[in-house]
């Protein structure tokens, strides 16, 4: 037992430890580039998967095992942690800072959410559309942080309603009253009983409840303290959770900046293949947008059905009173607004910028109309969308937000400098430099790869799947990606696949893009587990959920996503990057890469 005991503590550790050492006969043995390279891969995905090591320091091991096996030097190496990429994540992290400082975000979702109304299907859609429009701009885990508090409120404010609903029903007719729950009290976990006359603690953040004497008191969620008063209102607070779980990270979907996986494929595809020049903001934009807008939709109509009911009659009913909680979910989302007061300077400068930046990126290259990136023709793929991202970025540290003051020693108040929309200080604790690395050590990898001649080796291997249609290719490849995606995180997962998958389509002579652009947007639908993705797990953290239900509703949205994306793939997608040929920008087909 004492082993086992010793085995439980240092499970990591032997985790850690034994890859390399199971793995290493195959370079000993092998005595070649492409096992070498082989080796590293393996090593580098098995910690990846387990994440024994924080991910960023294993992206690191290719730059320390490619020098010492001779693939490359330690110079070329290092030149690959830090691209094209990396500045286009420095700007748009500049925006998402100033964003989120000046509270624009919040602005932005509320006036969505008070735009649709407040009947519980159209407030769900508009929680949704708010959540994934904010995702397309900042992170997942960002826009999934600051959304879910607001929903939570929404939500206590639903239960109090019902509560006093049900109170009045009760003073009517001779009984006590209970005057509900009051949203902060909720939030901080701490609730009156006044029916029972007595208090009941609820728990803290993550404790155990309390046990309630009391037959008719109301089921109590464990984590939160939430009174359910009805079942649907547990239904309600499960639904409103995961719609903004899954809508930002299917707003993450249309643009490039929208989520890392996104970016990496970007920097992967126009590295491997610089005569393209295809990829990039507006293009991506329109094949995405429509593909994340059904995605939404169809998610929104399941989810609906699934926690709910969908009852078309009552949602298109006019002229319908509203209830009880539909008023009081109404006026929190507007106390919520009023609360922001008038929109301020830096939130317009910010809102400015922002705009500037999405309409540069848009018209640089759109391709049915000459650019702007045309003016400077002399250095054609010069600019590109870091160039923008750059350019913006910077002027946040240099418009004014507002003076600096200080008190003289005659009590005169008087300014002596200014402070900037964002400090170098508050861009630090925004940007992901976990990410960085690892993105880095992907791109690293994919360099190696290359080098040591295994990319040309997996693609002479993989070439007998030419045999198979290609639809079929691509659904077996997306349902690979989708299931990986569960266990391992989103960026390990295209990271590994896109040295893969790219000499896959150049053996079986398939347009890249055909397999690449499916591969890449099923990465993201990591919607089945709390563990899969941080927005999922930030939810879950509310104790609404359990395990069955994500799993549940996260299996539909899954099969929805794999759908519209084959879809996308065989109409617009198709027609946009004309994916019926062998492109004259991809390498030509050698004798050396076919069986």
């Amino acid at each position: 037992m004492k082993v086992f005991s010793y085995i439980l503590v240092y499970r990591r550790f032997l985790l850690i430890v034994l890859p390399p050492l199971v793995l290493l006969p195959l370079p000993i043995i092998v005595r070649t580039k492409e096992a070498e390279c082989a080796y590293t891969l393996a090593v580098v995905a098995a910690l990846w998967l387990t994440e024994a090591l924080p991910l960023p320091v294993t992206a690191l091991l290719p730059g320390l095992l490619f020098p010492l096996f001779g693939i490359t030097a330690s110079k070329e190496v290092a030149s690959a942690y830090f691209k094209d990429f990396h500045l286009l994540l420095i700007g748009v992290i500049c925006l998402a800072t100033s964003i989120e400082k000046w509270n624009l975000h919040k602005r932005i979702a509320l006036r969505m959410v008070m735009t649709v109304g407040v009947n519980p299907a159209w407030l769900t859609l508009g929680l949704m559309s708010s959540t994934a429009f904010l995702s397309m701009w900042l992170s997942n885990t960002s826009t999934a942080a600051m959304v879910m508090p607001i929903v939570e409120a929404v939500a206590q404010q639903i239960i109090s309603a019902q509560a006093e609903v049900e109170a009045t029903q009760m003073t009517s007719l001779g009984g006590s009253t209970n005057h509900g729950l009051e949203i902060d009290e909720s939030v901080n976990g701490q609730e009156t009983n006044e029916r029972n006359e007595k208090t009941i603690p609820a728990p803290g953040y993550g404790n155990d409840a309390g046990k309630i004497s009391s037959k008719t008191e109301p089921e109590k969620n464990s984590d939160t303290g939430t009174k359910y008063r009805t079942k649907k209102d547990h239904m309600m607070c499960k639904l409103m959770c995961l719609c903004i779980a899954y809508s930002s990270t299917i707003g993450g979907l249309t643009t490039i900046t929208g989520t890392s996986t996104n970016l990496i494929f970007s920097e992967h595809f126009n590295t491997r293949y610089p005569d393209c020049r295809c990829i990039n903001f507006g293009s991506w934009f329109l094949l995405s947008f429509p593909a994340a807008v059904i995605i939404l939709l169809l998610s929104w109509i399941w989810l609906q059905w699934l926690f709910l009911g969908f009852n078309f009659k009552e949602m298109f009913k006019c002229g319908k009173t509203k209830t009880a909680k539909q008023k009081a979910c109404a006026e929190v989302i507007k106390q919520e607004y009023q609360k922001l007061g008038p929109m301020r300077y830096q939130e317009i400068v910010t809102l400015i910028l922002f705009i500037v930046m999405a309409l540069l990126w848009f018209s640089r290259d759109p391709g049915f109309v000459p650019g702007w990136s045309a003016l400077f023709s002399k250095y054609p793929g010069f600019a590109t969308d870091s160039t923008v991202a750059l350019l913006i970025g910077i002027l946040f540290f240099i418009i004014p937000a507002k003076r600096l003051t200080k008190t003289t020693p005659t009590g005169e108040i008087v300014a002596f400098d200014y402070s900037p929309l964002i400090t170098w200080k508050e861009f630090q604790s925004f940007m992901p430099w976990d990410i960085a690395i690892l993105v880095g050590g992907g791109f690293a990898l994919a360099d190696g790869c290359e080098e040591s001649g295994l990319s040309k080796w997996i693609g002479n291997k993989l070439s007998p799947l030419g045999s198979l249609p290609v639809w079929l290719i691509i659904l077996i490849s997306s349902l690979l990606v989708t299931s990986l995606t569960e266990v391992a995180s989103n960026p390990a997962t295209i990271t590994l696949l896109l040295p893969i998958l790219s000499p896959l389509a150049e053996a079986i002579q398939v347009n890249p893009l055909y397999i690449l652009i499916p591969s890449t947007l099923c990465t993201s639908f990591a919607f089945l587990l709390p563990v899969a993705n941080p927005p999922n797990a930030i939810v879950f953290s509310y104790g609404h959920l359990k395990v069955m239900d994500m799993v549940k509703a996260g299996l539909g949205v899954n099969i929805v996503g794999v759908a519209v994306v084959m879809l996308g793939m065989s109409t617009w997608i198709w027609a946009l990057f004309d994916l019926s040929t062998y492109p004259s920008w991809a390498p030509p087909i050698s004798n050396e890469t076919m069986p």
